[in-house]
């Protein structure tokens, strides 16, 4: 095991030795409108990050993850030294009654290498409204920090491990944020994940383009009313059924 690694036996942290000093830690986790895992995969992605190591659990569905007929870990971890950042993201949910572990497990290893400030991306559903970005923090200074940036959330609940992760920072003094993309939909929504990344540019000096995320916002949304279409057009053409009364 290297210096960075971790293990308790439920869940294990294998990497590469970390370069950055007091690093910046993002995580990004599937949820609502996958916001978090598609602003994450974009981030690394745009600053051409690289790959360190990986999170391993017994409670993770038993699976390796395809790319380019390449295995990959479902829950990975990057570097950019240049820009003193770690990004942990996942292809895999993880379930509520895991949460705790998982979580207390990646602010062990956060602790271990010294991480500054935690960064968690998910999404939250909302009726109606553009696609603003709330966000909570962990202290009075970092809700400062970011209180021109979003929408405050007065009041409510961060459910499943972003969570969880801010409430272990919470109880640890580690100093951290929640940015909460809106999205109206279940579906996949990178136009949600664009708004969380712009907020990140903001806080972190990034210089992140967005412009591949709003094509594919445009791709899936014209996808999406293409099957409306079809459904409309399908109702519009089926014969409606006639009941017969039946006597026995």
């Amino acid at each position: 095991m290297s210096s960075t690694d971790y293990d308790n036996n439920d869940v294990r942290i294998i990497t590469k030795p970390v370069r950055s000093k007091n690093p910046v830690l993002i995580e990004g986790f599937p949820g609502i409108g996958l916001v978090g895992n598609i602003a994450s995969q974009h981030i690394i992605e745009e600053l051409r990050m690289e790959y360190i190591g990986s999170i391993d659990s017994r409670y993770f569905p038993s699976i390796a993850v395809l790319y380019e007929g390449l295995i990959n870990m479902p829950v990975r971890i990057y570097e950019k030294v240049e820009h003193n950042l770690i990004v942990v993201i996942s292809d895999i949910p993880i379930s509520h009654t895991v949460s705790y572990d998982v979580s207390n497990a990646l602010v062990d290893w956060a602790e271990s290498i010294n991480v500054r400030e935690i960064a968690s991306i998910a999404g939250i559903a909302i009726l109606n409204g553009g696609h603003k970005v709330f966000g909570a923090a962990t202290t009075p200074e970092m809700l400062d920090r970011i209180r021109d940036k979003v929408e405050i959330f007065q009041m409510g609940t961060i459910s499943g491990i972003s969570g969880s992760v801010m409430a272990e920072c919470l109880q640890r003094g580690i100093p951290a944020f929640s940015l909460l993309g809106a999205t109206r939909t279940q579906n996949p929504d990178p136009r949600a994940a664009s708004a969380v990344i712009e907020v990140l540019n903001e806080l972190y000096g990034f210089s992140i383009s967005t412009a591949r995320l709003i094509e594919q916002a445009e791709r899936i949304e014209t996808e999406l009313q293409r099957l409306a279409e079809e459904v409309q057009t399908v109702e519009q053409k089926g014969e409606v059924r006639k009941e017969f009364p039946m006597y026995g």
